[in-house]
């Protein structure tokens, strides 16, 4: 940041100082082991007194001159020009740490220079002793420059101790530098016999020909020993962290270790071919394929150890992007416009939002990352971004749970003016055609069922047991929760002293017409079968039950229930509507009188914004719904980051649950016990991408909740002065609150999602209580002291201590009437008016008994025939 940035778009990504470092490293080494194979066969000329392999040697020097001194040079020279172009900061970094070192470097460059010249002009004219002794030097001194520049080159990845001391010896003699220095002296050995096999497949004398391809075949065989070594001895040198990235984190690197892994076998079979007397047509073509094999496999190799930087280019010292590491702190803090230098914007504005962020794309992202072009090509990698939220919580999550990328360097300002213009600039992209449809919903009739208080005998209470049930239509590919609709009744004979009726009765459940079995559903039942075990007729849900039937009666909550319901919210007119009615219906079960009718909203709903993140947009409607698209790239992504087949699985016709390997107790699943629960590790994951949003952004990103969209699972008056934040904490806390139970019940997984979060609600994460999910939750009674109104708004951190003290299954004072029978649901408690198919259509009980949208009981002789004078339900019921 520092210096200006040579912008190359589709040249970028490290493709200039690929394409010509790979090729001068390659002719380098080949500089350094052709020294050695010079005169050691020049030697041997003599000894034998072989002209035809003493005229092979001359030929051979003028074919290494021209390749190593010419050649090698201008690649030599275009290294140092493209790098100080491209990454001047480092390249300033390497010179004034080891002036020394390159100072040494180019004495036996020099020397090398000045040597082969001699050697190769003085050929059979000079005194064979001292020829011999000219080559002797030039392969000393060439070596001497691979001692030395592997030593610079090594500190880049390991640099050591040089991190705390900055001493020349710490970063020079760096922890690889020993085993890349055998690595690469074997391979600049190797490399004498592959082009050795060049000069000698243009021989005319067949018999010559065939001797020099065996000995330049045994000079691959040899030394790929000391190669092999080397190599292997050099990555178990490479520090964990590096090591993390190179074989699990990088998606780059994987093809590359493939290549190598390839590369090196048939690199070697292809060489030991020369040992076989072949046609010379064939040797010259042969030779080659060899050379190019060689560089594949030196080019992987290269590639491998410049990945295994990432996201440095020089060690925990600076990042790829030209950043120092101690400069972060202040960059976060003030921002990155402000502090570097050849910015045009140095802060953002409504008008320059899509120029500071080029800038700031220029600055952190080109170093690494082509447009459109061979290297790292941005594009693929974004098309799947169409909001700026999306790409900015991409952004958000860089280098926090994996570390191949640097994190964003910069404000919460600056970050959305990068993804502004990554989506808008680059995707080419009009937020506002993608936004998410604001939703002016029409309001759907709901008859109220008749309720006379002087003639009839019962009250019949009905609710959905947690205001909202979020599904997944993401099948045939995965489910995150099947559809699975708890409905619950309590029926009330009316008296003096009422009386919960359980015996002698059958209640019995009707879906709305239109939901009766849209195909949708037999989808989902399929999948449920598949994903669940269980065995399913048609059109029945995971509980046994289908979408109408009859009420099991629940002893322990003298209630009657029916168990996950397999509605969605799809009915039959293709509309979207997560609120579907059911009819509840309470008889004789000797007459077949009906005893009392009611109606209760089982609601439903699949508007989760995965397809914020993932792409794909919304399925149905524009509203909710998940299409093909958003559900593969979620497997595309567990995939890529967990080491899963799920892609492959899934479009093979084997989709997967996601709670068959994460526990879940609203499922009852068991999962892998290694494994993190799965609240834990889809809030845990995700929050480190929705850090430091305002009030509820990061929960309705996914959730159901946003105000203008058409489900709004808080639908309670509640939600006049509070929101998700105020019971379950912002997404760092609520995700902090599952992992350190996690944490503390050994599983790995947890401190990894922790490490990047930070409490807001609470001073810091050690004062966050660990829980369990969907057993130890936030509670009314942590506002409503003493069932009081309420003294505060802040439920957050103080949790039930088990599944039976939570609202939706706790009863009054005298264990009779459940607490949601009379207040409803869990975010649509009464009164809930805020429902955007209608404001009746969550509160038809209490219009029903009461004539108002208040609490059951807001009016005592609704079941009272006599008003109590007592408080039997809990304390200040009478109020």
């Amino acid at each position: 940041m520092n210096y200006p940035v040579w912008d190359l778009t589709t040249f970028g990504g490290g493709f200039i100082i690929a394409l010509v470092a790979v090729v001068h490293v390659l002719v380098s080494h080949f500089a350094v082991g052709g020294g050695l194979f010079l005169v050691l066969l020049e030697q041997k000329a003599y000894k034998q007194n072989d002209d035809g392999l003493l005229g092979y040697v001359k030929k051979h020097s003028k074919f290494f001159l021209l390749l190593t001194m010419v050649f090698g040079g201008l690649t030599g020279v275009g290294i140092w020009w493209t790098i100080a172009l491209l990454n001047p900061a480092a390249t300033s970094s390497l010179i004034h740490t080891f002036v020394f070192g390159w100072a040494a470097e180019w004495v036996f460059f020099l020397t090398e220079i000045i040597a082969l010249f001699i050697y190769f002009y003085t050929f059979g004219k000079m005194e064979r002793k001292k020829h011999l002794i000219i080559g002797w030097l030039y392969f000393f001194s060439a070596w001497m420059s691979l001692f030395l520049i592997n030593g610079i080159i090594g500190y880049m990845l390991t640099p050591g101790a040089w991190i705390e001391d900055h001493s020349f010896w710490s970063g020079f003699f760096n922890p690889t530098f020993w085993p890349s220095l055998v690595f690469r002296t074997g391979l600049s050995l190797v490399l004498c016999g592959v082009f050795g096999f060049v000069t000698a497949a243009f021989l005319k004398d067949a018999k010559l020909r065939q001797n020099i391809m065996r000995t330049c075949a045994m000079w691959v065989a040899i030394p790929f020993t000391l190669m092999v070594a080397g190599g292997w001895w050099y990555f178990n040198s490479i520090p964990e962290p590096a090591i993390t990235i190179i074989l699990e984190k990088s998606p780059e690197i994987a093809n590359y270790l493939q290549l190598l892994a390839w590369a090196m076998p048939i690199f070697f079979i292809a060489s030991m071919v020369m040992l076989i007397r072949l046609p010379n047509s064939f040797q010259r073509v042969f030779c080659f394929v060899i050379v190019a094999i060689a560089l594949i496999y030196f080019g992987a190799f290269e590639f491998i150890r410049e990945g295994g930087r990432r996201p440095f280019i020089i060690y925990d010292y600076m990042y790829s992007n030209q950043v120092y590491v101690d400069d972060v702190p202040e960059i976060q803090k003030n921002g990155f416009l402000t502090k570097a230098k050849w910015t045009e914007h140095k802060e953002i504005t409504p008008d320059n939002l899509l120029a500071a962020g080029k800038d700031l794309f220029k600055y952190q992202c080109s170093a690494c990352h082509s447009v459109g072009g061979v290297l790292n090509d941005i594009m693929p990698l974004i098309k799947k971004y169409d909001s700026p939220f999306g790409m900015d919580s991409k952004l958000n999550g860089l280098g926090k749970l994996n570390h191949y990328m640097p994190h964003f360097m910069g404000t919460t300002e600056e970050r959305w003016a990068l993804a502004s213009y990554i989506v808008q600039e680059l995707n080419g992209i009009n937020p506002q055609d993608t936004a998410n449809l604001v939703i002016d919903a029409k309001e759907l009739p709901v008859t109220i069922p008749p309720f006379d208080k002087e003639k009839d005998e019962y009250v019949l209470l009905a609710w959905n047991n947690l205001g909202m049930h979020c599904i997944s239509d993401s099948d045939p590919f995965w489910i995150l929760l099947p559809p699975a609709n708890d409905l619950y009744a309590q029926l009330v004979k009316r008296g003096d002293s009422p009386e919960i009726i359980t015996e002698g009765v059958e209640i019995s459940y009707q879906v709305q017409e239109g939901f009766e079995y849209p195909e949708k559903q037999v989808q989902f039942w399929n999948y449920a079968d598949k994903l669940l075990g269980a065995n399913l007729a048609p059109g029945v849900g995971v509980g046994g039950l289908k979408v109408s039937g009859l009420m099991n009666l629940e002893e322990d909550h003298a209630a009657f229930t029916a168990p996950f319901i397999p509605v969605v919210p799809y009915p039959e007119d293709g509309s979207f509507n997560p609120f579907p009615i059911f009819t509840i219906t309470a008889k004789d079960k000797e007459t077949g009188e009906i005893l009392m009718t009611t109606k209760t909203v089982a609601p439903t709903s699949t508007e989760m914004g995965c397809k914020n993140c993932h792409g794909g947009g919304w399925r149905v409607a524009s509203v909710a719904g998940f299409t093909d698209e958003t559900s593969l790239d979620v497997l595309a992504a567990h995939d890529k980051n967990s080491g899963t087949n799920l892609v492959e699985r899934a479009t093979n016709g084997e989709p997967m649950l996601c709670q068959s390997c994460h526990a879940d107790p609203v499922l009852g699943t068991k999962g892998d016990p290694e494994l993190l629960n799965f609240p834990a590790a889809i809030h845990g994951w995700h929050a480190n991408f929705l850090t430091d949003r305002e009030g509820m952004d990061a929960c309705v990103a996914c959730h159901p909740s946003r105000p203008d969209g058409p489900t709004q699972c808080f639908r309670s008056h509640h939600s006049e002065f509070m929101d998700c934040t105020s019971c379950h904490g912002t997404m760092e806390d609520h995700s902090l609150s599952l992992l350190k139970h996690e944490l503390e019940a050994g599983k790995k997984g947890a401190a990894r999602l922790m490490e990047n979060l930070q409490a807001r609600v609470v001073d810091s994460v050690e004062d966050i209580n660990p829980r369990i999910p969907w057993m130890n939750e936030p509670d009314c009674l942590n506002c409503h002291e003493d069932f009081d109104m309420g003294s505060t708004t802040d439920a957050f951190n103080t949790w039930t201590a088990g599944g039976d003290e939570l609202f939706r299954n706790r009863h009054d004072q005298m264990e009779a009437m459940m607490c949601a029978a009379c207040h409803s649901s869990p975010h649509a408690v009464y009164p809930a008016t805020l429902n955007k198919l209608g404001e009746n259509r969550d509160s038809i009980q209490p219009l029903q008994y009461q004539g108002n949208d208040r609490p059951i009981g807001n009016d005592c002789t609704v079941c009272h025939t006599v008003q109590p004078d007592f408080e039997g339900h809990h304390p200040n019921s009478l109020r």
